[in-house]
């Protein structure tokens, strides 16, 4: 259901125990001119957090202010006028509802989201995913069945956020390594020395040539899991891990921008002693680089569920 891009909500459980106004963001994740509003607004009631206003804000158009959907949905909240006409807010105080304003757009979203919290205030069980069930299914459906619905849709979509969203959030606690690693590094490895190639992914008429993301793209698929196809997306395949606590497997990126995920511009894959196997530039091939460098940004542990929950239109 498109009412509007809010706020993904969740609460202590659903958030891996981060209890809503003690999250934090992780690094770049949200590009740095909506950062203060997503912290901010992301608080605005128990029943949400930033990581998760921020998940949603991503899912829904990328951080783009001027998306339109074909159900025409406006804006980086993503509202659809009548419902932005009933819950839209100033959020800048400037006099006026913009939905085309971040500014206002995005307080609408967490405000939306805190007023649904509300209505299924008294159903049994997570507020966070009562809400969510809320927006998905509408708040009679939580009220009926005394919280979230047996739909699968609705099930789905919570489960959804709320695991997107921990890959907006800055890590509590070490984070636990992938099973699927040691797949991914042998693919890799099984390429080394292969030309790269712009846009390339490995078919049979690229003649089995990769760029980064391609290559990175590839080598979790090996072992099951679909990964986007850009990297800037790849970054929001599951929760990110400091630099001193990376292990073989993880994805690392590089940025033109250090305060923006959406200006990623080069993964690899780390496999240790500070190097990763990538498909670094025209006219070179897959070969082991280090990783330190004035545009290392940061790494994302890749996850089954992660990489499920990632949408695929931004």
């Amino acid at each position: 259901m498109l009412l509007v891009v809010g706020v993904y909500i969740v609460a202590g459980n659903l958030a891996g125990g981060v209890a809503a106004g003690g999250v934090g963001l992780a690094k770049g994740a949200v590009p740095a001119a909506y950062q203060t509003l997503v912290q901010k607004w992301g608080n605005l009631c128990p029943a949400i957090n930033p990581a998760l206003l921020a998940a949603q804000l991503y899912q829904e158009s990328g951080f783009n202010p001027g998306a339109r959907s074909p159900a025409k949905a406006q804006g980086i909240a993503q509202f659809i006028p009548g419902t932005w006409a009933t819950h839209g807010v100033d959020g800048d105080g400037d006099g006026d509802r913009d939905v085309w304003d971040p500014d206002d757009a995005i307080p609408s979203a967490a405000s939306y989201d805190c007023e649904l919290a509300k209505y299924v205030r008294d159903v049994p069980g997570d507020v966070s995913a009562n809400m969510l069930a809320a927006y998905n299914a509408g708040a009679y459906a939580v009220i009926r069945y005394g919280g979230v619905p047996p739909y699968r849709e609705t099930r789905n979509y919570v489960k959804t956020i709320t695991t997107l969203a921990k890959s907006f959030a800055a890590p509590v606690a070490r984070v636990d390594p992938s099973r699927q690693a040691a797949g991914a590094i042998a693919y890799a490895q099984s390429k080394l020395g292969t030309p790269y190639l712009w846009g390339g992914t490995g078919t049979a008429a690229q003649s089995g040539r990769f760029d980064c993301s391609g290559l990175t793209q590839a080598a979790y698929d090996s072992v099951g899991i679909k990964l986007p196809r850009v990297a800037n997306d790849q970054y929001n395949a599951g929760p990110h891990p400091a630099r001193n606590e990376l292990l073989p497997g993880d994805l690392v990126f590089f940025s033109h921008d250090p305060t923006d995920s959406r200006a990623i511009h080069h993964v690899g894959i780390y496999v240790g002693g500070g190097y990763m196997i990538d498909a670094p530039r025209t006219g070179a091939v897959i070969r082991f680089d280090p990783i330190d460098g004035g545009d290392y940004f940061g790494a994302t542990r890749v996850t089954e569920d992660g990489a499920k929950a990632l949408p695929t239109h931004v």
